[in-house]
């Protein structure tokens, strides 16, 4: 089967080679981990696409990215395939730098259209002439992103296809009035002037809209985008299509969101999830107060609420892939007395930057932020990697920052914030590996001593990912005779000013799991630049960090045992 050139391939053998492509994303994928269920459900309907178009002069923008692995193999990337979301491999998501066939790089959701937009405007304005696609699916049609590109068709005065690819489920089953609204366009048992009311929206924001087509006949896939391919001249088109997510592979079709991510543990040594411990928590705190609110966008299994929404469906909250409603949501509730709990991954707080510092932290009001896959997130790559909200959350007045050491203080961080009166961030890895022996009481802008040294070194330490790189450095040391402190820095902002202005060691080192700029180590230094203290920050290079694994990754960018060690050696050699 030629999986490099589609055209080649007669349309008797079509089927086959869709069966082959599906063998291969869940052979690589129960290997490598990665999007599983979203990307078996595309394949009929990217073989079309490929058949159909002519790529790469044509355009295609995969929006989010999970459903973009049968292009990669269709690209002349099926040999390389093997390397998926490993060091130096195949990327889980499109990425331009890879492959002239991923005209633009995705991996958070809402974006593709308004990139096709911006291509398609290009192309006009240079004279020249190609498609340009869209594919979006309905889980995205929730984030307001798509509408304000809707607003600018007219506009742009251009031509595209979106492809909207309808399975019911972003990563969960997507909600809201949208989801309502093609619930009506698909479902037989609506009669067709009904449908046809509602299909009007896009033809208001001057989409042709066309649809219902199964995108898992790949028959009827081929016939209807060769038809779009020409009318695409003149006009752009809603193309709407359902399909199965998990296509092919009994197990995905009936846990679809179970296996929209497939992931491969780290490391035998996990204790836990951090989002196990957020759920048992929440769920004890809320039956003694019924203030608490847990709000959520479109992760409530993945963020571990799916036993909050269960015991306290009225207090739980998904708003869909609207990560800045969400914040503000949680404000507004907040000025009415209520305690909201806004769990996200890191990458995608991102989004909501200017809704915490104005909404929640210029009104000074009660939301804690629990920002899960913290750090280096590792196989997701440079959209996913959590290493920037220390710095663009340290910069925000009035928001308490908390970094636990592990599951258990991460319990106790938790039950602080009940009680806690103001903006609260919390945030931690995905995994939990280690339990520390020295557990004390969280008392706000505190810090913890957890081993005294000799009197020369002091690490200060932010996480479990740091502090266990402190100790491991330290272990190194004692067979040298040097013994540092090691102190759990769990509040990043504010500092403990009373600590550290009563350090005895005139040399500090901090560590984080966060680039360097804007992080601990720059708050540290900036508080003791008066100070006599030789002070060394180990954090993140100012990169955007690809894809591997968590060690790789962290030692290759800037926090690296062997790196702090010698960097102590080195110092006492000087002495």
């Amino acid at each position: 089967m030629d999986y490099a050139d589609i055209k080649k391939v007669p349309p008797e053998q079509l089927n086959g080679l869709c069966d082959g492509l599906r063998e291969k994303i869940i052979s690589t994928v129960m290997k490598n981990g990665g999007h599983l269920s979203s990307n078996l459900g595309v394949v009929e309907l990217t073989v079309a696409l490929h058949k159909v178009f002519d790529f790469p002069k044509d355009k295609v923008i995969f929006d989010v990215g999970h459903q973009c692995y049968a292009h990669k193999l269709l690209s002349g990337r099926y040999d390389r395939f093997d390397t998926l979301r490993q060091k130096g491999g195949v990327s889980g998501f499109p990425k331009r730098e890879e492959s002239e066939y991923d005209c633009y790089n995705t991996g958070h959701a809402g974006t593709a259209i308004s990139a096709a937009l911006g291509i398609a405007k290009a192309r006009d304005l240079k004279g020249e002439d190609f498609n340009v696609i869209a594919v979006v699916g309905d889980g995205s049609f929730n984030n307001g992103l798509i509408y304000e590109a809707f607003n600018s068709l007219r506009l742009l005065d251009t031509h595209i296809l979106v492809i909207l690819n309808d399975n019911g489920m972003s990563i969960a089953p997507t909600v809201g009035s949208m989801h309502d609204y093609l619930e009506i366009l698909s479902h037989e048992t609506y009669e067709n002037d009904k449908k046809e009311r509602h299909a009007k929206i896009f033809e208001r924001f001057g989409f042709k809209y066309d649809g219902v087509y199964d995108a898992n006949d790949l028959g009827l896939m081929i016939d209807k985008l060769t038809e779009v391919k020409k009318r695409l001249k003149t006009e752009s088109v809603i193309l709407h299509v359902l399909s199965k997510k998990g296509k092919g592979y009994s197990f995905c079709e009936e846990n679809p969101e179970a296996t929209h991510g497939i992931s491969i543990p780290a490391s035998k040594s996990v204790k836990g999830e951090y989002s196990e411990t957020l759920g048992k928590t929440l769920c004890r705190l809320a039956e003694k107060d019924d203030r608490i609110v847990a709000v959520t966008a479109a992760m409530t299994s993945s963020l571990g609420l799916g036993e909050f929404f269960e015991k306290y469906p009225s207090r739980s909250v998904d708003v869909g892939i609207c990560e800045e409603h969400a914040a503000i949501l949680c404000a507004a509730m907040a000025t009415e007395g209520f305690k909201p709990y806004y769990a996200i991954y890191s990458t995608f707080l991102q989004r909501s930057f200017d809704e915490v510092m104005i909404d929640v932290c210029s009104q000074k009001l009660p939301v804690t932020f629990c920002i899960d896959r913290a750090g280096i997130s590792g196989a997701d790559g440079e959209t996913h990697q959590g290493v920037f909200d220390l710095s663009f959350l340290n910069l925000i007045p009035e928001l308490t920052i908390l970094v636990p050491k592990d599951i258990e203080e991460f319990e106790k961080a938790l039950e602080f914030s009940a009680g806690f009166g103001g903006p609260l961030a919390i945030r931690y890895p995905r995994e939990g590996k280690l339990i520390f022996d020295k557990h004390s009481d969280i008392e706000y802008g505190k810090w913890e001593t957890l081993s005294e040294g000799d009197g020369k070194y002091v690490i200060l330490a932010c996480g479990e990912r740091a502090l266990t790189r402190a100790f491991a450095v330290r272990e190194k040391l004692l067979n040298r005779s040097i013994d540092v402190k090691i102190v759990n820095a769990r509040f990043v902002k504010p500092l403990d000013f009373d600590m550290l202005n009563s350090l005895k060691e005139k040399n500090i080192i901090t560590i984080e799991d966060n680039v360097l700029t804007g992080g601990f180590g720059s708050a540290v230094s900036c508080a003791m630049s008066e100070s006599d203290k030789k002070i060394k920050n180990f954090a993140y290079k100012d990169e955007f960090i690809p894809q591997g694994t968590v060690e790789e990754l962290m030692s290759l960018y800037g926090v690296d045992c062997s790196e702090i060690y010698y960097y102590i050696l080195d110092n006492e050699n000087r002495r």
